[in-house]
């Protein structure tokens, strides 16, 4: 598995697996999920993607019963997670509606919640999980650059974040956000054009990928684009989920897809994508099925 810099003191593998769905499997054990992660390890991805507000702010918990059982895997992970979105589910069962809170001292509670319940030291990347309209720039930028200089967290960055909400944080810094990560794939195309990937590629930024699948809806897609991923997978001797993660890779970019599957049988398949080899006409052809046209 080829790894990416994103910055001085933080590498990732390039595939990541996401631990959105960690909470739902009906087995959650310590044993199970370890050999999810051992599972993953086997192919090279050490690359693992948290929130707090996963499994309805449980999952960083189920994660870190594996951890605790097994301290040594920590060794060869980089764990990410994400805070700021406050919805009436587990310890916010309370509050009346979701919201984002970018203050200080919700950001510094809630990495203190995230190490105590994954049983760790410290964060490899903490995100900051979606834009607050309500956001104090310079308090927010400020907790971050503190909780850098803390060591209770090696590096930070967004999630979901456009061009003008990167700026706006990222001028009250004094670390770099590292990395956005942002909806795209063959059923969400806009970023390729919108402005998104082109505003990171100009600074270098390397993009995390989250729901590089549609959300699963790739895997029984019809119509065009559907026949265009059986076809190219054929040819490769994989399933279409796994050209469809290729489209990403392809890209110069060098975009990150994050996926997440509490099956140990896909789980064990997310590296075939790497066995996928698009050239620039095989890229365009999903491209126009997913666009559902030709190009201008």
């Amino acid at each position: 598995m080829d790894r990416v810099k994103l910055s001085d003191i933080l590498e990732f593998s390039r595939l990541i697996y996401g631990m959105w769905r960690l909470g739902d499997d009906t087995d959650t054990s310590p044993a199970h999920v370890e050999r999810k992660i051992q599972t993953c390890l086997d192919q090279g991805i050490t690359t693992f993607d948290q929130a707090d507000i996963y499994g309805g702010y449980a999952a960083e918990a189920v994660l870190g019963g594996a951890l605790k059982a097994n301290p040594s895997l920590r060794n060869s992970m980089e764990i990410v997670t994400k805070c700021d979105i406050v919805a009436p589910a587990g310890r916010y069962a309370d509050r009346k509606v979701k919201y984002y809170d970018t203050s200080r001292a919700h950001i510094e509670q809630s990495v203190d919640t995230s190490l105590a319940e994954m049983g760790i030291d410290e964060i490899d990347l903490l995100l900051i999980h979606r834009p607050d309209p309500f956001m104090d720039h310079h308090e927010t930028g400020a907790a971050l650059d503190d909780l850098v200089r803390s060591g209770k967290v090696k590096a930070v960055g967004v999630s979901n974040f456009r061009p003008w909400d990167w700026k706006l944080l990222q001028s009250a810094m004094t670390e770099k956000l590292v990395t956005n990560q942002i909806e795209i794939s063959l059923k969400e195309i806009s970023p390729f054009t919108n402005g998104d990937l082109a505003f990171h590629q100009r600074l270098g930024t390397k993009l995390m990928a989250w729901s590089p699948l549609g959300g699963g809806a790739l895997i029984s897609e019809g119509g065009k684009l559907g026949e265009v991923l059986d076809e190219i997978a054929g040819g490769f001797g994989v399933d279409r989920s796994a050209v469809a993660v290729a489209f990403l890779l392809a890209h110069p970019a060098q975009l990150l897809p994050v996926l997440g599957t509490n099956n140990l049988e896909r789980i064990a398949k997310i590296s075939d994508a790497r066995k996928v080899i698009l050239d620039r006409e095989t890229w365009y052809r999903l491209y126009e099925a997913a666009l559902g046209n030709e190009v201008p």
